[in-house]
C-alpha cells in the first residue's frame, strides 16, 4: 500500500474537487481502486502505487479542467466518468483546446461542454469538416450535440438557416396508419430534435425560428430537389435511410453549408437492414476529403449510468448468438 498526497491552497478549489459531502473523492475512489481522504487542504490517496499515480494525475486533470469554466461550475458524474477516461489514458491534455470548443448559447445563456474524448473529436471534426457521420449507441449525444453547434453556427453569423432531417421509419410503423395532417404525422417522428432545440433555447424562440424558416424541420423526403446553401444540416437516425436516401441527402449539399449525419447501426428498423444508407456510406466514403466518420461507443453515454450498462448487456447478448 502507498500514500500520496494531493495539496492546493485555492479552498474553492479544494471544495469543488471534493463535491458535496465529498461524493467525487468516493467516485474517483471506486473507479481507481483507492480510498481519498480529505484533510485541512490535502487530499490523502491510499492504494496501490500505480492506482495510487493514476488517481493523482485525476486531481491534477480536475484542478486544470476547471480553469476555464465559470466561478459556479461544478463536476458531474459524466465529468468524472470522462476525467477518469483521460487519466487513464496516459495521454497528455491541453484543457485550452478542449475550452474553446465550448459551445454558448446567448439566447439561453447555455454553456455546453464535450463529456467525452470521442466528443471532443466529434466537435472538433464538426468544425472543420463539411460532412461529420457519427455513428454509435443511444444516449452518447449525437443529436444533442449537433443541434448545439448547429445553433453556435447560427448565432455566430456563419449560417442562415438550420435544417433538422430525419426518415419516418420507426420500427416498421407507416405514416399512412398515424392519425391527423402532414405535420401531426411526421412530428413523433422528429421529436428528439425538437426536444435538443428546447433544452438549449425557449420554446418561444424556437417557434419563432420556425416561423421565419429558420430552422426548417422536414421529413427526409422533402430534401429531394434541393440545394441547401447558407446552411447547417442534420439527418438524425440515418441507420434508417436506404442507399439511394443517403445520395440524396449528401447531394443536397451547397455553398457554406455543413452536414451532420448521425445513427445507431445496432437499430436498424428498415425492411432489408444489411441496405442501410449509413452501413454502406461507411465503405463508400470513407476515403473522401472533407468528410468525417466518428465512432462513438458505451463509454460515451450521458444519460442514467444504467444505460450503458443496458447497451453493454445487449452487445455481450448479441456475441453470444
Amino acid at each position: 500500500m502507498s500514500d500520496f498526497v494531493f495539496e492546493t491552497d485555492n479552498r474553492a478549489l479544494y471544495q469543488k474537487i471534493c463535491g458535496f459531502k465529498d461524493q467525487n473523492l468516493v467516485s474517483i475512489g471506486n473507479a481507481l481502486m483507492t480510498r481519498l481522504t480529505p484533510r485541512g487542504n490535502s487530499i490523502i490517496i491510499s492504494g496501490s502505487k500505480e492506482h495510487c499515480i493514476i488517481a493523482e494525475k485525476m486531481l491534477h486533470v480536475m484542478s486544470d479542467y476547471l480553469e476555464d469554466k465559470p466561478e459556479n461550475y461544478e463536476f458531474d458524474r459524466y465529468d468524472l466518468k470522462y476525467l477518469v477516461t483521460l487519466a487513464k489514458s496516459g495521454e497528455k491534455i491541453n484543457f485550452a483546446a478542449i475550452n474553446r470548443l465550448k459551445i454558448y448559447i446567448p439566447e439561453s445563456k447555455k454553456s455546453v461542454y464535450p463529456k467525452s474524448l470521442n466528443q471532443i473529436h466529434y466537435l472538433s471534426e464538426i468544425d472543420k469538416k463539411a460532412v461529420t457521420f457519427a455513428i454509435g449507441p443511444a444516449g452518447t449525444g449525437k443529436t444533442y450535440l449537433a443541434v448545439a453547434a448547429a445553433l453556435k453556427e447560427y448565432y455566430n453569423g456563419n449560417i442562415r438557416r438550420i435544417v433538422l432531417t430525419r426518415p419516418a421509419v420507426e420500427a416498421g410503423e407507416s405514416l399512412g396508419f398515424l392519425p391527423g395532417d402532414l405535420v401531426q404525422k411526421i412530428n413523433p417522428y422528429l421529436r428528439p430534435l425538437y426536444d435538443a432545440l428546447f433544452d438549449l433555447v425557449s420554446f418561444e424562440k424556437i417557434e419563432v425560428m420556425i416561423e421565419k424558416n429558420i430552422i426548417e424541420i422536414a421529413p427526409l423526403a422533402y430534401m429531394r430537389g434541393r440545394t441547401l446553401n447558407d446552411a447547417f444540416i442534420i439527418l438524425d437516425e440515418a441507420q434508417n435511410t436506404t442507399a439511394s436516401q443517403m445520395k440524396m441527402f449528401l447531394t443536397r449539399l451547397g455553398n457554406n453549408s455543413k452536414m451532420v449525419i448521425s445513427g445507431d447501426i445496432t437499430q436498424i428498423d428498415i425492411e432489408k437492414p444489411k441496405r442501410s444508407g449509413l452501413l454502406l456510406v461507411r465503405k463508400i466514403l470513407r476515403k473522401v476529403n472533407d468528410v468525417s466518420f466518428v465512432e462513438f461507443n458505451s463509454e460515451d453515454i450521458c444519460r442514467h449510468p444504467v444505460v450503458e450498462q443496458i447497451i453493454n448487456a445487449y452487445d455481450e447478448f448479441s456475441g453470444e448468438h
